[in-house]
């Protein structure tokens, strides 16, 4: 499975924020891609697990534990048709 995570980051670490969830060692998933973004939010990771509970835990005890995260949205992805 796959899971769009949009990340607000505190006012001038959208960078730091980027550059911490690409370094991040997940277990749980795998960090696919990260970008900087403009718009509501500020980066956008792409992650991909096997399992949602695990997708769960990457995100509550990967990503928004990195300095600058201030909150998460999490759009997992799916098939349509």
């Amino acid at each position: 499975m796959r899971a769009y995570v949009l990340i607000e980051s505190a006012v001038g670490k959208a960078n730091a924020v980027g550059e911490g969830v690409k370094r991040l060692e997940l277990s749980e998933a795998t960090v696919v891609a990260v970008d900087a973004v403009t718009g509501p939010y500020d980066v956008i990771a792409l992650l991909e697990s096997d399992d949602l509970d695990k997708m769960g835990r990457a995100i509550t005890d990967g990503i928004q534990r990195v300095d600058g995260v201030q909150r998460t949205t999490t759009c997992l992805v799916v098939r349509l048709g």
